[in-house]
């Protein structure tokens, strides 16, 4: 039986992001503190040269860091291993999600479901995604139907919410831009109740993203034949 008030742990992975992360945790607690519910905030410094940690931990965060620089798939593993919550999430450091949109990913949690994913294709909002970018989605989700026979329209995102007992089925190996990937086919594979509900997702506020189209989209492919089998 569900706590009536479960622990939610959001852990957002951060790489050189001090012109975003402040605005993005505030956010979160804002939204997280209309919920009434007890939560915490993780912010995982992936070996940023910029002044992200010291933003984080002093803007109300739970601070994970390290030294150098090892991948987006690494700082979420650590950041979900060091949650507590009964209930994750997962949200970028960049603002291009809306920590409003937060209830969408916690409400269906209360009442049965296992795992949201925020899709970004159920908002009609792809004008924010390069066109090649929603190619390279479109691709990778049908290829992700074929192999585990359910549907998704955002494999990719990185705004998502589970409970602890669909983090404690998986294997997580993703070190990259795969993680979201490996996320999305080791829920859908173990049978838990999955549901996309539509996020807006607004171009990021400050800096450049770190995505490289090719290299990760290789990295993505290989992703989903390994996750597929493992």
């Amino acid at each position: 039986m569900q706590s009536a008030n479960p622990l939610i742990s959001v852990v957002i992975p951060a790489f050189n992001e001090q012109a975003n992360i402040v605005k993005v945790i505030q956010q979160t607690e804002a939204t997280m503190d209309s919920l009434k519910l007890p939560y915490e905030v993780i912010v995982v410094d992936d070996g940023s040269n910029d002044h992200t940690r010291h933003y984080a931990s002093n803007n109300g965060a739970i601070l994970v860091s390290y030294r150098k620089n090892q991948g987006k798939g690494h700082a979420l593993r650590q950041g979900l291993a060091k949650a507590k919550g009964q209930f994750l999430i997962t949200i970028d450091a960049d603002g291009s999600h809306r920590p409003e949109d937060i209830p969408k990913m916690v409400k269906p949690l209360l009442n049965g479901i296992d795992a949201v994913i925020g899709s970004r294709f159920h908002s009609k909002n792809e004008k924010v995604t390069s066109k090649l970018h929603i190619l390279g989605n479109h691709l990778f989700n049908t290829l992700i139907m074929i192999l585990t026979k359910k549907k998704i329209t955002d494999s990719q995102t990185g705004f998502r919410s589970f409970k602890r007992k669909v983090l404690e089925k998986m294997q997580l190996f993703s070190k990259g831009y795969g993680i979201e990937t490996e996320l999305t086919i080791k829920t859908l594979q173990n049978g838990f109740k999955v549901i996309e509900e539509p996020i807006f997702c607004d171009e990021r506020r400050n800096g450049r993203s770190k995505l490289n189209t090719l290299s990760d989209g290789f990295t993505i492919l290989k992703t989903i034949l390994k996750a597929s089998f493992i």
